[in-house]
């Protein structure tokens, strides 16, 4: 699987175990299945990393969230300093299209969590807003915003 993404590439570390390839995430620190959304997702991690400046010890894959008896599961976040959620992360693999219902997938984790940043990626298209919670709104970005920028 070396699908040609909108990311910059990096040096992935991928295995062979019983015949499944795998790629090692540097967050959960082991090797994971190597599925087309934990492509976008790897690489996703490498670019907020190594080009836009996050912290590696502030972002997290795969974090469960409840709301009652339900198991959410968000695929990456950033924290903030103080260990609050700032940022949630959705991808979906390169052939599957972004649409409304992956909005509602991320907003649905945001009424628990209530972050400053969405951010939606396939690898190849990628959506961030800014939550304005004062005005009930928010505003679509042209970019990902640099570590330092939020």
């Amino acid at each position: 699987m070396a699908e040609i993404l909108n990311l910059p590439t990096y040096d992935a570390r991928l295995s062979d175990e019983g015949g499944r390839r795998r790629i090692f995430d540097v967050l959960r620190r082991r090797y994971v299945a190597l599925t087309p959304e934990e492509w976008v997702r790897q690489h996703f991690v490498h670019f907020l990393m190594d080009v836009k400046g996050y912290p590696q010890a502030l972002l997290a894959n795969e974090v469960e969230l409840r709301l009652g008896d339900k198991s959410l599961r968000c695929d990456t976040l950033l924290y903030g300093k103080e260990m609050a959620p700032r940022m949630i992360i959705e991808y979906k693999a390169p052939h599957i299209k972004i649409q409304q219902k992956t909005f509602d997938q991320v907003v649905a984790y945001n009424l628990l969590l209530k972050v400053d940043y969405l951010v939606v990626s396939n690898g190849l298209e990628h959506y961030c807003c800014r939550m304005d919670y004062e005005r009930n709104s928010y505003e679509f970005l042209k970019d990902i915003p640099a570590y330092g920028e939020l």
